[in-house]
């Protein structure tokens, strides 16, 4: 049983998954859009949302634990650009598109996960 046993686990250790994560959420801080497979993305989703609802104390320690979730750029982007422009949204900050095409070695679903 699965109780209490939230998130997925990307077929890796919990310290590889946390480093992707946190290389995800740069990436995707930085570009505004990435494509990754659909697994990843659903995990992505929860994780760059709860930090923006974060940043969108602005105050500093919201910017502290920014920090050291993220790359210091992405942190950056996020407490000052991404986090005003959603003020008055209660949730939802990102977008998942499936995609038709398949990954071609090994045929994993792909999504592209954007800002709304």
């Amino acid at each position: 049983m699965r109780h209490l046993k939230k998130g997925r686990k990307l077929s890796r250790k919990r310290g590889q998954r946390r480093a992707l994560l946190k290389i995800l959420a740069g990436q995707l801080v930085e570009k505004e859009k990435i494509i990754t497979t659909e697994a990843k993305a659903k995990e992505l989703r929860s994780f760059v949302e709860r930090l923006i609802s974060c940043g969108k104390k602005q105050n500093l320690a919201a910017l502290r634990l920014l920090l050291r979730r993220l790359p210091k750029l992405a942190a950056y982007k996020i407490f000052h650009e991404l986090s005003p422009r959603y003020l008055s949204r209660k949730g939802g900050y990102l977008q998942i598109i499936k995609q038709t095409k398949r990954r071609k070695h090994d045929a994993s679903k792909m999504a592209m996960i954007k800002f709304v």
